[in-house]
């Protein structure tokens, strides 16, 4: 069997938008985001790293993003989609870099044999270590919490920027065990964290089929047993309530999730909003506000924003 591949030659700025759009508008198997930036700082990195580039082929001038689809669909089609989306981006004042659109097949058991080169153990943390499935990973601190994961195609394998920020503001929320609600999971790789650092239960949620199934095979790696993941458009489809919510998706998909937040956050919950580009932030802050909660920590890494949020007092 084959795999259509979509090439895109652009900016590292856009990878969430685009992963998003892939995912849930033009429904590709899965994404890839190789970044100039990964391969020059996997060199000084403090991990297992090793990065020989004579080893890389056609290393992007910032970023290039792979979609991958079905055989069948249609190459031309499936450009024309893409050059429209990125025009939107562009509109809204983003880098979309080079723009080069071009389309290629492989063959899917090649890919898998190609995928191990280029991801490896992400040593994020005191308490917290992302390791491809395939990789020997032995912590430096017995406690230090390894999340496995199977990159496959694929859904998030935190490296970027914005659930490292999740991460982050999950270590400093996460004090005791409480109920956690993902939405938005992907790989299932944020539910997965807050199992590991404690969570009573987490359920994870995505709108894509794809993702839910990505999602169960990580926790079944990770041998979790208080992890429930369920096909659902952001809060609509969910029942209860919940001590901490994540949300790591785009400020314009937060927009429509803020008014259902109160209905399911537990009193005294915390509620944890990344994927946010700083020139969006005060708007995602002024919606917040307008439905009762306020912003308690505000984390920027880059262009990217992270909140932690809870209900304003009364």
């Amino acid at each position: 069997m084959k795999l259509l591949l979509i090439k895109l030659q652009t900016s590292h700025e856009i990878e969430d938008a685009l992963t998003y759009f892939s995912q849930e508008e033009v429904k590709a198997l899965g994404v890839e985001a190789r970044k100039r930036s990964d391969f020059e700082q996997a060199g000084w990195a403090n991990d297992s790293t090793v990065v020989d580039f004579n080893d890389i082929e056609n290393l992007p001038e910032d970023m290039e993003f792979i979609a991958y689809f079905d055989q069948e669909r249609d190459p031309d089609d499936l450009i024309k989609q893409y050059k429209s989306k990125l025009a939107e981006l562009e509109s809204y004042g983003l880098d979309t870099g080079k723009k080069e659109i071009s389309y290629d097949y492989v063959q899917d058991e090649d890919w898998n044999k190609v995928w191990q080169k280029y991801y490896h153990v992400l040593n994020f943390s005191r308490h917290l270590a992302i390791v491809p499935e395939w990789e020997n990973y032995q912590p430096e601190f017995p406690d230090q919490k390894v999340i496995t994961l199977d990159p496959g195609l694929a859904f998030g394998t935190g490296g970027h920027t914005t659930t490292q920020l999740v991460m982050m503001a999950l270590e400093r929320s996460l004090t005791k065990p409480v109920k956690v609600l993902d939405v938005g999971t992907g790989s299932g790789i944020l539910a997965i964290a807050a199992s590991k650092l404690g969570a009573k239960s987490v359920l994870a949620t995505d709108i894509s089929d794809e993702a839910v199934t990505a999602a169960n095979e990580n926790i079944a790696l990770n041998k979790l047993n208080n992890i429930e993941v369920i096909k659902a458009n952001l809060l609509k489809d969910v029942d209860g309530k919940f001590d901490l919510i994540l949300a790591n998706i785009l400020a314009e998909i937060l927009f429509d999730l803020i008014p259902d937040l109160d209905k399911h956050l537990a009193p005294n919950g915390k509620a944890i909003f990344s994927g946010i580009d700083y020139l969006q932030a005060e708007k995602v802050k002024q919606r917040l506000a307008d439905n009762g909660f306020s912003v308690k920590t505000t984390m920027q890494e880059g262009r990217w924003v992270c909140l932690l949020i809870e209900r304003k007092p009364d």
